[in-house]
């Protein structure tokens, strides 16, 4: 009998991005149909299968579905057919199986699209690095004053 993997998701206007928790998985098959079928198979390293379909909340672009295989997990980046915010991932209404879960870690609301790309600004990139004229001679050292000096001892 095949197992699910944990699948983490988010979302951005013209993408879904989905991460699958497989450590050292071995023959690997991703399908993206128009429709808005995914299908993931693949064996665990115990040699257990692992497989889902997911049908999504709207068609997506086969052609821009790309996957990049790590060590620990698979990483699917699925292009949408129209440019959007899905309300959900999946078509059904219903609550999503179990072994799906929402990546806080990727996860961006529509009105923060436009600002994730830069999180520090070049103006605050200073503070943290060090490059200010404030900063001792050690090249990434954050000052910090003599303590025992400040107390007059």
């Amino acid at each position: 009998m095949s197992r699910q993997p944990e699948v983490l998701w988010a979302q951005r206007s013209d993408k879904v991005y989905l991460t699958v928790s497989l450590p050292d998985a071995k023959d690997i098959s991703v399908k993206c149909e128009a429709e808005g079928v995914f299908s993931f198979s693949a064996v665990g390293v115990s040699g257990e299968p692992f497989n889902f379909t997911l049908q999504f909340y709207g068609n997506i672009a086969p052609q821009g579905c790309k996957t990049k295989i790590g060590l620990r997990n698979i990483l699917c980046s699925i292009q949408k057919e129209q440019k959007g915010w899905w309300a959900r991932l999946l078509k059904s209404e219903e609550k999503p199986a179990p072994y799906i879960k929402v990546d806080w870690n990727k996860w961006c609301d529509e009105d923060d699209e436009e600002s994730d790309t830069n999180l520090v600004s070049d103006d605050d990139a200073a503070e943290y690095t060090g490059d200010n004229e404030e900063s001792s001679d050690d090249e990434g050292m954050l000052y910090l004053p003599d303590l025992e000096k400040a107390r007059g001892n």
